[in-house]
C-alpha cells in the first residue's frame, strides 16, 4: 500500500524500518498512550521477524512520511465480517497537533473503504487520549462504549477505553458535508472580493 496527499505518505512498513520502529517502540513517550510508559524493550530482529508475517488480507503495518521522513505509523487489521480494526502514532512530537492525524487517518479510510473492500472500521483509544476522540469523532466514528477498567498498563494501573465505529456510508456523508463546506467559504470569500 501507498498512500500519497502532497507532501504525506503512508506505505508499507519494510524491514529497513525496522530501526526506526524499534526506536519508536522502546520509547515510553511514544508507547505510554498505549500502556507501555517503560517502552516495549524489544529489538530490530524481533521486529524484522514480526514484519515479515505482515499481509493485505490479515494484518499490515504502515509507515508514516511528512515530506520523506518517517514521522509515525498506522496499522490495520482483517477483524472478518468486511471490518477492519485501524490504529495511529504520530511518534514524531513536533508533527503531532499540525492536522495530520485527521488527514493521514482521512487517507487510511477512504483506501480501506475504496480500494480494499472494508465496510466497517472500528478501534479504541484510552480514555485520557481526549485528542484523538476529537479526531474521531470529526471523522464521523459513533461511541459504541466505554470499557471502565478495562486492562491493566505496563505499570499495573487500570485503564478504561472507548469502542469507536465507523460506516462507509457515515464516512462519506462526512467528506461530503466537508467538501460542500469548503465550497461555501470559497463563495463567500469571492463575494467579499
Amino acid at each position: 500500500m501507498v498512500i500519497k496527499h502532497n507532501n504525506l505518505v503512508i506505505r508499507d512498513a519494510t524491514a529497513l524500518d525496522a530501526h526506526i520502529l524499534c526506536k519508536w517502540w522502546n520509547d515510553g513517550k511514544v508507547m505510554a498512550h498505549a500502556g507501555f510508559p517503560n517502552g516495549l524493550g524489544t529489538t530490530d530482529e524481533e521486529i524484522i521477524k514480526q514484519l515479515s508475517n505482515d499481509n493485505d488480507e490479515i494484518h499490515r503495518r504502515l509507515i508514516i512520511e511528512h515530506a520523506g521522513i518517517p514521522i509515525g505509523e498506522m496499522n490495520y487489521r482483517n477483524k472478518g465480517n468486511e471490518t477492519a480494526e485501524i490504529g495511529i502514532k504520530i511518534c514524531d512530537f513536533s508533527k503531532q497537533e499540525k492536522g495530520y492525524g485527521t488527514k493521514l487517518l482521512s487517507m487510511l479510510i477512504n483506501s480501506l473503504f475504496t480500494d480494499m473492500g472494508y465496510k466497517k472500521i472500528i478501534l479504541d483509544t484510552n480514555v485520557k487520549n481526549t485528542r484523538a476522540q476529537h479526531v474521531y469523532e470529526k471523522l464521523g466514528f459513533k461511541k459504541l462504549r466505554v470499557n471502565e477498567n478495562a486492562w491493566k498498563d505496563q505499570l499495573g494501573e487500570y485503564q478504561t477505553s472507548i469502542d469507536y465505529e465507523l460506516n462507509k456510508v457515515d464516512f462519506k456523508k462526512k467528506i461530503f458535508k466537508c467538501i460542500i463546506f469548503k465550497i461555501k467559504l470559497i463563495q463567500d470569500h469571492l463575494k467579499i472580493i
